[in-house]
């Protein structure tokens, strides 16, 4: 089995939440996300973002809006909505889960080899 492209599947995984996540804190342009995504090591290209963002646009998870640029064409800031700020608080308490689940899988493990 290939590590890498294993390591890349749990990031697709959590990718959408990630970016949820970020805007949660501010509303962002693409550049921005992808910054932030990098920055924390979830290594992701415009290519992939941009469907992730129709897609989360489309479900009402966010909207958009344009504003004017000093560096060139006006950009694109992504926001939250009132239901993807509800969906990310149901993301938080199942990533929670989550940890919880496979931190005590992980401890059986630690135990078995001991």
């Amino acid at each position: 089995m290939n590590l890498e492209n294993t390591k890349a599947q749990m990031r697709k995984g959590v990718l959408e939440y990630c970016i949820l996540s970020i805007l949660a804190n501010n509303d962002a342009y693409a550049s921005d996300i992808i910054n932030e995504l990098k920055d924390a090591r979830m290594i992701v290209v415009e290519g992939t973002l941009y469907p992730l963002l129709t897609r989360q646009k489309n479900s009402g998870l966010l909207s958009y809006r344009w504003e004017e640029s000093q560096q060139g064409p006006p950009r694109k800031y992504y926001t939250l909505t009132e239901k993807g700020k509800s969906f990310l608080a149901e993301l938080d308490n199942s990533w929670q889960d989550l940890i919880t689940a496979v931190s005590s899988i992980n401890r059986k493990r630690t135990h078995s080899e001991i």
